[in-house]
């Protein structure tokens, strides 16, 4: 065998890492399985600048995962949604009822 470094032949063997995305219906974590936005993804720094990037798209995705996840027996209502997939922003539970109606 060549001189092959560990790392790479773990990768070669288990398969391509995978990111952690989503999309619905179900909005889990395609790397971990837990509720997207998931822990690992909200564990990225977030200044005012990428907020401010971010804010557009995730408000998006909220559109859709209100739809997808409204009236799902034991789902999350639009306000824990919108808390959920804008949290980099500090809202109130106001504010999010809020965006919550603005984005059904």
């Amino acid at each position: 065998m060549t001189n092959v470094p560990p790392a790479t032949r773990w990768r070669a063997r288990c398969g391509p890492r995978v990111a952690h995305t989503s999309r619905g219906p179900s909005w889990t974590c395609d790397a971990c399985g837990r509720d997207w936005p998931c822990p690992a993804l909200r564990a990225t720094p977030t200044d005012a600048a990428r907020r401010a990037t971010l804010i557009p798209e995730y408000s998006r995705l909220t559109r859709q995962a209100i739809r997808d996840l409204r009236g799902r027996p034991g789902g999350p209502d639009p306000v824990a949604l919108v808390r959920r997939f804008l949290w980099f922003l500090p809202l109130t539970d106001e504010e999010a009822r809020a965006v919550a109606l603005r984005l059904r």
